[in-house]
């Protein structure tokens, strides 16, 4: 028996499914918004990728740099033999923990997309021949049955991708982190840091504009996918600080009056010249507030690191 096997939880058409109803509700609500998860089909994947690698965004390699020189630190504190990763996608973080969990018997990379899994799975499983990766087909905001594996259990959420939701979501979504977990298992979170507005504008708004064709995709998305005549020509693309909700706003704002046709969801949206579509939040955390967080869903702050310059961090929390 191969040591990858893929169980899909997502019906076939449960992608397709919640676009329509997120376009439906989201472009029909006031102010208008969109979740970011539909920036990444494949083009909007590889926007991502060129994002990662431009001088102003900090984040990618500020986690990559925690992860080199914490991995032991992590590996001893939790002593995993199984590694669950939400939002796995090439899982290229993920090796710099593999190396240093020498007792891991089991690896469970979670994701929406199942190509990216079975390449992900097929190149860690040639790396690691001992290796058993079980992965899932799966949202993680829709509850997740973990396969049987043996524990400790580390279960990491990097990128700081818990950013992207908001503070009721962040509450479900750590007790739905509790619920999978047993006494003893842990938490690795990668949470982006409160700084200065011009550092984290910089990061969402660079001069190369691959941001913002990158903002820009989910209408290429909608386009494509429910046949919408949005003209990405007719949006600017905008990033901007919220101090009061500290936190970074994607937005997409229209550069004259226009009504879109969306006939996948029987919608026409009409825009105003100025008016925002927010397509992502992104907060950014300070380590009281992520502990008081963690707190108030039965996980335990254990061990918190940022990297060389306080710009990002990650921390290890316990299922109490």
């Amino acid at each position: 028996m191969s040591p990858l096997s893929i169980t899909r939880t997502l019906p076939a058409d449960a992608t397709a499914a919640a676009l329509r109803a997120d376009v439906a509700q989201g472009l029909s609500r006031t102010p208008k918004q969109l979740p970011p998860k539909w920036f990444y089909d494949a083009r909007g994947s590889e926007l991502f990728e060129d994002i990662t690698k431009l001088p102003d965004y900090y984040p990618t390699r500020a986690e990559r740099e925690i992860l080199l020189t914490r991995a032991d630190h992590i590996a001893a504190a939790t002593r995993a033999r199984t590694l669950i990763e939400l939002g796995s996608g090439s899982s290229d973080k993920t090796r710099h923990l593999l190396g240093a969990l020498t007792e891991l018997h089991s690896y469970v990379p979670i994701d929406v997309s199942e190509s990216a899994l079975a390449v992900a799975g097929e190149t860690l499983l040639a790396e690691h021949p001992g290796l058993s990766v079980h992965a899932l087909v799966a949202d993680f905001q829709q509850g997740i049955e973990l396969p049987d594996t043996p524990g400790p259990r580390l279960l990491a959420f990097l990128g700081g991708t818990i950013g992207n939701l908001l503070p009721e979501e962040r509450a479900a979504f750590l007790e739905s982190v509790h619920a999978m977990l047993s006494p003893g298992d842990a938490l690795l979170l990668g949470t982006d840091l409160v700084k200065d507005e011009a550092t984290l504008v910089a990061a969402y708004d660079d001069p190369q504009g691959v941001t913002a064709a990158f903002n820009k995709n989910v209408l290429e998305v909608i386009n494509r996918e429910l046949g919408g005549d949005f003209d990405p020509a007719d949006f600017d693309h905008v990033a901007l600080w919220n101090d009061g909700c500290e936190w970074i706003e994607m937005r997409l704002r229209a550069r004259k009056d226009l009504t879109v046709k969306i006939p996948g969801v029987d919608l026409a949206v009409s825009f105003t010249a100025g008016e925002d579509l927010r397509t992502e939040v992104s907060a950014k955390f300070r380590q009281e507030g992520v502990r008081s967080e963690l707190a108030a869903a039965g996980l335990e702050l254990s061990s918190w690191w940022t990297d060389s310059t306080d710009r990002f961090a990650l921390s290890l929390s316990f299922r109490v």
